[in-house]
């Protein structure tokens, strides 16, 4: 019975993960359809104000998103929380952190750059659409499912030990160690319409995102070792590498 209600928890947590990120998609877009994105319900408070608003709230992300993953972290989590459904509990914080994003954001509309209708703006639209397509792309590369916590509770209610992991190098991964931290990268900046609150949330969010690779790969080098190592000598970090270190 405990196996199967953690199944259910992380399949509802996995449901709710792919309504948030769907919204995240449209958030950055200003899709007008949505009630809230990044520059739209129209400013309610001074800009001075709004700036430390939407840092706080790109900070509660990070900091929520970069602790909760450490090693250390999840080794005393666990204690808590059953170990199966662990990664599923972490992406619902991290559920959680984005709707507070999308609740709480105070847009700055004064517009840097406007190609909306031109050229340049289709290519724009492009762009961002291409670096949403490799940021889900590169999580099926390894393992979406292990990613997002199904995989997890389907090993615990199969009794199945989970495998060991391997220094895996599929398609983008042969020529950038992060491309999913690439894609997003690429999603955030190519917008046709860039506000000061759009450039806001892709400068905290690629300062996050810089941040987090820092201490990703220091996981990773102490979980593989010289095989890291090797790798990260001879593959970008964010973009192909065309000589090695």
């Amino acid at each position: 019975m405990i196996r199967s209600l953690h199944l259910l928890f992380g399949i509802v947590a996995y449901a709710i993960f792919l309504v948030v990120f769907l919204y995240l998609v449209g958030f950055v877009a200003d899709l007008p359809m949505l009630p809230t994105t990044v520059d739209r319900p129209e400013p309610t408070m001074p800009a001075g104000v709004a700036v430390m608003v939407d840092v706080g709230l790109i900070l509660i992300f990070g900091l929520q998103h970069s602790v909760m993953a450490r090693r250390g972290f999840k080794r005393a989590w666990t204690r808590i929380v059953p170990e199966p459904i662990e990664r599923s509990t972490y992406m619902l914080f991290a559920c959680i952190a984005l709707v507070l994003m999308f609740a709480l954001w105070q847009p700055i509309p004064a517009t840097l750059w406007d190609a909306r209708g031109e050229p340049l703006g289709i290519l724009l639209w492009a762009l961002c659409g291409m670096g949403w397509a490799i940021v889900l792309l590169s999580t099926f590369l390894l393992n979406h499912f292990e990613l997002f916590g199904l995989q997890q509770v389907w090993n615990a209610l199969r009794q199945r030990a989970a495998v060991a992991p391997q220094l895996r190098q599929p398609l983008f991964y042969r020529v950038v160690r992060h491309p999913l931290y690439s894609g997003f990268f690429i999603a955030f900046w190519a917008t046709p319409h860039m506000t000061l609150g759009h450039l806001l949330l892709a400068i905290g969010m690629s300062a996050y995102m810089l941040i987090a690779i820092v201490y990703e790969e220091r996981d990773l080098i102490a979980l593989f070792g010289a095989e890291y190592e090797a790798y990260r000598g001879r593959v970008g970090k964010l973009m192909p590498r065309f000589w090695r270190s």
